[in-house]
């Protein structure tokens, strides 16, 4: 890399620290490894949500009787 490169840089996600987006930062997006097990956190407890419709459960039994 060149004296004049740019390194573009980019906010974490969970604290909003900046990080370069470059080879070395191996936790990107991430700043470290525990902010990206705090998002792990948060997709697993469903504090993050893919908005969209609901998703049918196959197995109610009062939507499709036998």
């Amino acid at each position: 890399m060149t004296d004049s490169a740019i390194i573009t840089t980019v906010k974490c996600p969970s604290c909003h620290k900046p990080v370069a987006w470059i080879a070395a930062e191996v936790f990107k997006p991430f700043c470290s490894e525990r902010c990206k097990l705090i998002d792990l956190g948060d997709w697993a407890t469903e504090a993050h949500k893919i908005p969209g419709p609901a998703v049918i459960d196959l197995a109610d039994e009062e939507l499709f009787p036998d």
